[in-house]
């Protein structure tokens, strides 16, 4: 999912899924010119992830716990996303939230049977790549899945 992102070192970057900071460390590093924002919606998670990035010296990332909407559109457009969790279809608001020639990648596809995409912002609009078979957690929030990971939500 990371090397599908081509990042160059100078992106903004959005990760949708902080969990315990892994993932946000390793974009820190891949974006040392960038600057990294991370959504969680968990706040121990995000609580203790902005800690242990802070205490190990990751300056270029920012911890916000998750709102009602996906992503964190406030904060658009960026050069790439990452999202960690499965959503049943491409959620209009990231795609929104995506810069021209910005890269999301994301698992899509039901709760057992996904596939990683990758989407790319042209001129003409999204390019969509198919990037092979996997697994994930249920994206949850509005334009994903729902609380109870069972049903889409709108």
């Amino acid at each position: 999912m990371t090397a599908a992102l081509e990042l160059r070192g100078n992106e903004k970057v959005l990760e949708v899924g902080t969990g315990s900071g892994y993932q946000s460390a390793i974009l820190s590093q891949l974006a040392p010119q960038g600057r990294v924002y991370t959504v969680e919606r968990v706040a121990v998670l995000a609580s203790s992830a902005e800690e242990r990035l802070r205490s190990m010296g990751y300056d270029n990332v920012t911890v916000t716990i998750a709102g009602a909407a996906l992503g964190l559109p406030e904060g658009a457009p960026y050069d790439a996303i990452i999202v960690t969790a499965a959503s049943p279809s491409l959620p209009p608001p990231l795609l929104a939230q995506m810069s021209l020639g910005g890269r999301l990648v994301i698992p899509i596809g039901n709760l057992t049977d996904q596939e990683l995409v990758k989407v790319i912002r042209t001129d003409e609009g999204h390019v969509v790549k198919m990037l092979g078979p996997c697994r994930f957690v249920p994206l949850i929030g509005r334009d994903a899945w729902s609380e109870d990971s069972g049903k889409a939500s709108t």
